[in-house]
């Protein structure tokens, strides 16, 4: 149970980070930025694995690359559930990606299971 609220607040820091550095990716609320962590933390948990065991041979072609585009596909997913989570196009939605990666990264090498 800890270890899914520490993911989640580390998820919540990437997307807040994601607001303030992508043009395009916004927040109304924190609440909206805490229950889209949330609502990520289960797409990311449910609708990812299919999407990555489907997309396999174009990830592998593309030397894991298209990962990306999952990434900001579960993002846009998870924006499409709030009024006021929005997400504007295709490369704000790959920012956002590589931002909450780094920061998910990051906050992996500092928290140990």
């Amino acid at each position: 149970m800890v270890r899914f609220i520490v993911q989640w607040l580390v998820t919540a820091l990437g997307l807040w980070l994601s607001s303030v550095l992508i043009a395009g990716v916004e927040f109304s609320s924190t609440t909206v930025l805490i229950l889209a962590a949330l609502v990520l933390g289960l797409i990311n948990a449910v609708i990812r694995p299919i999407l990555v065991i489907i997309t396999f041979p174009i990830t592998v072609i593309t030397l894991g690359l298209f990962l990306l585009v999952v990434n900001a596909a579960m993002i846009g997913l998870a924006s499409a559930f709030f009024d006021g989570f929005t997400v504007s196009g295709f490369w704000p939605a790959i920012g956002a990606a590589v931002v909450t990666g780094v920061v998910s990264w990051i906050a992996g090498a500092f928290i140990r299971d």
